[in-house]
């Protein structure tokens, strides 16, 4: 929407000002709520000027004045009302629309963010952003701003018809401007300062409460239910704690203002009395001065009160604006072939999540079109990262990953991820129907048809049939209604509607039972033919036909051959094949 410094380096006003810059795009409305309120704030002052006329109507006993009183106070009450309608309908308009605006662009830059920003993060952390933290620019960019607004055209009219009343007395009233602003700076700097504190301590909360609810089964088995309700306690009193911090500041900081103001008005009164400055005056214009000089600390308690709410909004916004500007996951390609043949080649690949501690080092494999590699070793050889680098969720920090004779970075990203299809360990489903999470994102068009077809190919179609409403049944939240045989069958379908020329498979069966395995395979015999495959597996049954098995170990390459080659080698596969598959080995009929 704007350009500006990173989020993280703006000033609580450079913040404030980026957050008013898009009420550009509605600047219609803007200016008709701003001249409602105009109209409004205008009414207040009329309100002032109605009383002299009623009370030297009065003293002077002129009947024809007195019989307007009614018709006078109607109009003012209307137009106060119109008035107020206008400014609160129009700029509440505009600021839920700021807020839309950006909760969109916000979930918009999750979608981009690289795979770091997630990993790095938790869930509980980034959703306190969109939820919480929006709120919190909600309150500024609707309720202070329709009260600065509103109450801030009341004051200058208020203040402008006292100027026109006795400019000199008037002047008195300014004599407390340079302490009331000190306070409320300073008051200012406090709010934004536990502002941030509240909105980290909301993310703590968020993040408890998340993962919580994902892992309930661990803690009831595990007996955390005492452990997850002290975790929760702890966050939710440092949230009261700077929550209360902040009460106690505004419950300071809004009576010493209102408290210079009082002190201002007492001394307008006391010389507005001295009888130098009553000559002359009217009783009526008398007591509308001091009726429009009290008139004032309405507005100007309410514009103190909403210090709290924009210093809120500004570090909640900041917040927000660092998120925006982070950078997004790099996509400067522009090849777009329509089907890759899928020869993938690592040349000399280092790669490192923290610096220092490599995760793979010097991977050099030459993958061909059609051929399946299996990729075996201990948990934490590098395996899923190496796949990972493929699919660019990570950059390699050395050497370069190519496909089909190009750098995979010259490839769009949205062509290159739609050539590979995943089927993880990991099974994420949505809380939606069968059908839609077979026929999930970019494949929503595909017809009953091609989704029972795949479904057949992954032995899910069965067991869809026999559910209440078969592929119109909901799986609930990360598809809790359903075994994780069932969620790995439906995760397997979606890759094969994706009919993608390069397959990972990682764990793909490690969730099914031998009998469901038997058959998945031999699916996955029939998919992976004319497809490049990665096959990360534990299970014998899964790697003994690969075309090429590459055992690594640290990060490195440490040998590759045939399941045949590699056991008469009797080096590191051969150890790993005595103690890692024995069990598969002897529950698995048939198996060599």
């Amino acid at each position: 929407m704007s350009t500006s410094p990173a989020g993280g380096s703006l000033t609580g006003a450079q913040a404030y000002r980026r957050l008013l810059r898009y009420t550009r795009k509605f600047w219609v409305f803007f200016l008709i709520g701003t001249l409602g309120f105009l109209f409004n704030g205008l009414t207040e002052a009329a309100s002032a000027k109605l009383i002299q006329y009623i009370i030297d109507a009065i003293q002077h006993r002129n009947q024809e004045h007195m019989n307007w009183f009614p018709v006078l106070v109607i109009a003012v009450v209307a137009m106060r009302g119109i008035g107020s309608f206008i400014g609160n309908y129009f700029l509440s308009l505009v600021s839920r629309s700021i807020v839309y605006e950006m909760r969109r662009e916000l979930f918009d830059k999750l979608l981009v963010l690289p795979a770091a920003y997630y990993h790095l993060n938790s869930p509980g952390h980034i959703a306190a952003k969109i939820i919480f933290n929006v709120e919190q620019v909600a309150a500024a960019a609707t309720d202070a701003l329709k009260t600065m607004v509103r109450e801030g055209f009341i004051v200058i009219t208020l203040l402008s018809y006292l100027f026109y009343m006795n400019w000199r007395l008037s002047l008195s009233l300014f004599v407390i401007a340079p302490m009331a602003a000190l306070l409320v700076r300073a008051a200012g700097k406090r709010f934004r300062k536990l502002s941030s504190r509240i909105q980290n301590a909301m993310g703590d909360v968020n993040h408890v409460v998340n993962e919580t609810i994902l892992a309930f089964q661990v803690v009831k088995n595990y007996g955390g239910e005492k452990f997850e309700r002290e975790r929760f306690d702890k966050a939710s009193r440092e949230n009261l704690r700077q929550g209360m911090k902040m009460v106690v500041t505004a419950a300071i900081s809004t009576p010493m203002v209102q408290l210079l103001l009082a002190v201002a008005m007492g001394g307008v009164i006391w010389i507005a009395l001295q009888p130098a400055l009553m000559q002359g005056i009217t009783a009526g214009e008398f007591v509308s001065y001091i009726v429009a000089a009290g008139m004032l600390q309405k507005p100007v308690r309410a514009l103190t009160d909403i210090n709290e709410k924009i210093q809120r909004g500004i570090a909640a916004s900041t917040d927000v604006f660092q998120l925006l500007d982070m950078p997004p996951e790099s996509d400067t390609g522009t090849l777009a072939p329509a089907r890759l043949q899928g020869d993938i080649e690592f040349r000399h690949v280092g790669f490192a999540y923290q610096e220092g501690n490599p995760v793979l080092r010097d991977i050099s494999l030459h993958v061909r079109p059609g051929q399946t590699v299996a990729l075996v070793g201990r948990s934490g050889s590098g395996k899923t990262s190496l796949v990972n680098l493929l699919q660019r969720y990570y950059e390699p920090g050395e050497g370069e990953i190519r496909i089909d004779g190009h750098a995979v970075e010259e490839y769009r990203l949205d062509v290159l991820r739609r050539q590979i299809a995943t089927v993880s360990q990991k099974v994420v489903l949505f809380d939606d129907s069968i059908f839609n999470n077979i026929a999930y994102g970019a494949f929503r068009d595909r017809t009953r048809e091609d989704v029972e077809r795949v479904a057949r190919a992954a032995y899910a179609h069965d067991f869809i049939m026999q559910l209440p409403l078969g592929y119109d049944t909901r799986v609930g939240q990360d598809g809790v209604q359903l075994s994780g045989g069932q969620r790995q069958r439906l995760a397997i379908a979606r890759a094969l509607i994706k009919d993608a020329p390069i397959l990972v498979l990682d764990e793909a069966t490690s969730a099914l039972d031998n009998e469901s395995e038997f058959h998945i395979q031999s699916a996955l015999e029939e998919v992976m033919k004319g497809r490049t495959t990665l096959v990360i597996a534990h299970r014998l049954s899964t790697i003994e036909k690969a075309d090429l098995i590459v055992v690594m170990d640290q990060g490195c390459i440490v040998e590759t051959g045939t399941h045949a080659e590699l056991l008469a080698r009797g080096g590191s596969y051969a150890q790993l094949h005595s103690r890692n598959f024995a069990d598969d080995e002897a529950a698995t009929p048939g198996a060599v």
